[in-house]
C-alpha cells in the first residue's frame, strides 16, 4: 500500500455553478483539509457534496448546504475533514456568487 499526501484542490475561486473540483480516480482518498474563504465585502455561501461514482451532485449527497461565510471569514468544515472518497467518487461545490470564495483541499490517496 503506498500512501501519498497531495493538494486535492489547488487554491482556487469556488464557481456559481455545480463543479466537480477532485476526482478520486484509481485510489482511495482521505479528506484531512477543506479550507473556504470569503475575501468579498459581503457575505457569500457555499455547498459541498461528496458524490459516489456514476452519481450527480444532489440533495442525497450534499454535505455542507448553503454555509453562509461573513466578509473575510475562513471555514475549515469539521464535517468534511476525515471523509473518504473511493475510487471514481468526487467533491463538487457551488458559490453563490463567483467572486467571493476561494477553496482548497488537501489528503492523502491511498492506493494499494
Amino acid at each position: 500500500m503506498t500512501v501519498v499526501v497531495n493538494v486535492l484542490i489547488p487554491a482556487k475561486l469556488a464557481e456559481n455553478t455545480q463543479q466537480t473540483q477532485y476526482t478520486s480516480n484509481g485510489v482511495k482518498t482521505i479528506i484531512d483539509k477543506f479550507t473556504a474563504t470569503n475575501f468579498s465585502g459581503s457575505a457569500a455561501t457555499i455547498s459541498v457534496n461528496l458524490v459516489t461514482l456514476a452519481s450527480t451532485a444532489g440533495n442525497e449527497n450534499i454535505i455542507t448546504k448553503t454555509k453562509t461565510l461573513q466578509p473575510s471569514e475562513v471555514y475549515t468544515f469539521p464535517e468534511i475533514v476525515g471523509q473518504v472518497l473511493n475510487n471514481g467518487d468526487f467533491i463538487s461545490t457551488i458559490a453563490g456568487t463567483a467572486t467571493a470564495i476561494n477553496i482548497r483541499a488537501s489528503g492523502r490517496q491511498i492506493s494499494s
